[in-house]
């Protein structure tokens, strides 16, 4: 059976986000499983994924913590979320599946832990910070190339990937959902995504070369609501450094998705079905990248040194996180014992 993997929460330029609840607002159950431990949560869903994925498709939900963690899993089949508290959405119909009492905590005192939850989120407040100084240090990037860029040009690339791609389709009479999501994101592990498990989904992709304001996420806001029109369900991917942009448009429907392939989550086509489309080349006056050489070398320069820092914070606060952790004792026996109380009682019955 198919198995999806995916982002719901960031740490973005505009500080921590959370997409989830587009993605489970359609189902029937949907519960919070509560406990302390990020690790435990975490094994338990792994467990619960493992005993479901040979007979399911199952969703998976990858953390922002780091690749060690998970924020959930979804079989929609069954119409069933199961996701951690911590990214758990307000919804009236929200269950919680509580485990607090399944593991013994051994240790820190309640002063060490209040204090590593405290550093912990210190640090991470401070890399937000940091990644929001880059953002609007970026935004100069921007500036750079809108004014050198032809929009009617624009307009025309966008109006032939449109025609493109619903040439052979009809309109739906019903209102398109969109699942808002992330395809990677900063963790304490680096920049990561999971764009290859996405180009694997789809037999057409347009691969979107550029710079920054050469109209990328204008590009696929325009393909997501010419689709929308047509009442084709969507998967929207926003951008890991500005959530306010798109990074990658998916259309499960017609097979086919349009993503931003520059750094960092730059790739290029390996197969049929895989086209480039450079915006640069297309839509911006042909020398723009040597007449203001040295400017864009600055700002570069300088955004990606808070870019730096603020992943440097991750790493920190991960020590903090690891301290924390620590202190929850479990064995294989208790996994198991949880989780097959999950699957009897919530997955089965």
């Amino acid at each position: 059976m198919e198995k999806q993997m995916y982002y719901v929460t960031g740490n973005t330029g505009a500080g921590f986000v959370n997409f989830i609840l587009s993605n489970v607002e359609d189902l029937k159950k949907v519960y919070m499983l509560k406990h302390a431990s990020q690790r435990f949560k975490s094994t338990i869903l792994k467990q619960l994924i493992t005993e479901l994925e040979g007979k399911y498709s199952v969703e998976v939900l990858c953390s922002s913590l780091g690749e060690e963690y998970l924020d959930g899993m979804i079989v929609r089949e069954k119409s069933i979320a199961i996701i951690t508290d911590d990214v758990a959405p307000e919804l009236k119909h929200i269950q919680t599946i509580d485990v607090s009492q399944a593991i013994n905590i051994d240790g820190p005192t309640e002063k060490e832990l209040t204090t590593n939850k405290k550093n912990y989120a210190n640090q991470m407040e401070q890399a937000y910070e940091q990644f929001k100084t880059g953002l609007r240090i970026h935004d100069a990037l921007e500036e750079i190339f809108i004014g050198e860029m032809d929009f009617e040009q624009a307009d025309l690339v966008a109006e032939e990937i449109i025609n493109n791609l619903l040439k052979n389709s009809t309109r739906k009479n019903k209102t398109a959902h969109i699942y808002r999501r992330l395809f990677g994101t900063n963790t304490p592990d680096g920049s990561v995504n999971i764009v290859p498990h996405l180009l694997d989904r789809v037999n057409n992709s347009y691969f979107i070369k550029g710079r920054a304001g050469t109209g990328k996420s204008t590009l696929m806001k325009k393909v997501l609501a010419a689709c929308k029109e047509y009442g084709l369900d969507m998967e929207l991917y926003h951008c890991s450094f500005d959530p306010e942009s798109i990074d990658m448009v998916l259309v499960p429907e017609l097979n086919f998705c349009i993503f931003d392939s520059t750094d960092p989550h730059a790739f290029y086509p390996e197969r049929e079905g895989q086209k480039i489309v450079d915006m640069y080349e297309k839509t911006v006056k042909s020398g723009t990248d040597e007449k203001y050489a040295s400017q864009i070398e600055k700002v570069k320069k300088n955004y990606k040194g808070y870019m730096k820092k603020g992943m440097q914070l991750l790493k920190e606060a991960d020590t903090y996180l690891e301290k924390i952790e620590n202190q929850y004792l479990y064995t294989t026996g208790d996994i198991e014992r949880v989780t097959d109380k999950i699957l009897h009682d919530y997955i089965y019955k």
